[in-house]
């Protein structure tokens, strides 16, 4: 698993990279991406004596305190650096990434013990979300655990899961926080308020911040995907990469397309110009669709290694690769 972030203020840009037997790294570039060095990589701790594990549900596993993988990372206006990772730990840095202090207060709450992996063997955070407005108020998204906010800079947590439901649970644990999977929460930087999810159960949004969530039930041609990319100035306007749910993820049809909603969901396009409408099997990674600060130019990359890029909101798409390995992320500089 590889992810990037860019920290466009002070034009740096930071990747891990999943070495395999080697393990994780993580990089900094403090040049826009023309020289790389090599920083800290997040540790956990020793479990505390006596500490007890719950079994992964699904798997039967028992989480390791040991770092798998870095699943997001999220430079904050107050220079610390955020990490979200498999296991289910988020992290901290204040000096650039390179050391890093793990966020005791979420891990170690009761409710983090019934967090469980999907289609991974632990849970994850994959999206940390940090306020414009107040660096201290950060929205997580777990996968599965739920989604989780902070308003003191990590000191203390609350779920932030109320309207959102799993289907695949018992109807009596359905709503319950720990069982929810949004694959991400992508939020508007300049209205933080309105979060958008892409739930493994169909698509949401708030527009209090989390204090409840509204789901949108009828996109065409379907409303599961993993991605979800929010336009910088318009909390009403996202876009999605649907594709078809649960045993087979590829695009409904076979047909490659991107929906829009400019009106928070209540009307969506279905964008197909320029995309591959037969035989197309390209799934769409959480971190791979994303929209630059205009809100204008977007670009996707999928799993067969085909990377499309619009310059007009996603109205057309040009290929600009067709032979890439399978894309995890795509970044705007």
């Amino acid at each position: 698993m590889n992810v990037v972030a860019v920290d466009r203020e002070n034009n740096r840009v930071y990747a891990s990279l999943d070495h395999g037997h080697f393990g994780t790294k993580f990089h900094r570039s403090d040049d826009g991406g023309e020289n790389w060095s090599e920083v800290g990589c997040p540790e956990y701790p020793e479990q505390p004596e006596g500490w007890v594990e719950t079994p992964n549900p699904f798997t039967g596993k028992v989480t390791q305190w040991s770092l798998e993988s870095i699943w997001s990372i999220q430079p904050a206006p107050n220079g610390v650096l955020w990490c979200g990772t498999i296991p289910g730990g988020l992290f901290k840095s204040i000096d650039l990434g390179d050391s890093w202090t793990m966020v005791r207060s979420l891990w170690d709450l009761e409710e983090r013990r019934k967090w469980s992996g999907a289609g991974m063997d632990y849970a994850g955070i994959h999206s940390i979300c940090v306020d414009p407005r107040d660096p201290d108020h950060i929205t997580v998204g777990v996968s599965i655990g739920g989604v989780y906010a902070t308003h003191n800079g990590g000191g203390t947590w609350e779920a932030r899961c109320a309207g959102l439901r799993a289907d695949y649970m018992p109807p009596e644990q359905a709503e319950d926080p720990e069982a929810q999977d949004p694959h991400l929460i992508a939020h508007c930087p300049a209205d933080p308020d309105t979060i958008w999810t892409q739930h493994h159960n169909g698509v949401f949004v708030t527009r209090n911040g989390c204090d409840r969530w509204e789901e949108i039930s009828d996109i065409d041609p379907s409303t599961f995907g993993f991605a979800v990319a929010v336009h910088p100035k318009d909390g009403d306007t996202a876009w999605l990469v649907p594709g078809v749910k649960d045993e087979v993820r590829y695009p409904v049809g076979g047909q490659l397309v991107v929906t829009r909603t400019r009106d928070g969901g209540k009307f969506w396009e279905k964008l197909t110009k320029g995309l591959p409408q037969v035989d197309a099997y390209d799934l769409v990674y959480r971190h791979a669709l994303a929209v630059d600060e205009t809100g204008e130019r977007l670009m996707f990359g999928s799993t067969t290694g085909n990377l499309w890029v619009s310059g007009d909101g996603g109205d057309s798409w040009e290929q600009l690769f067709g032979t890439l390995p399978p894309v995890y992320c795509v970044e705007w500089e």
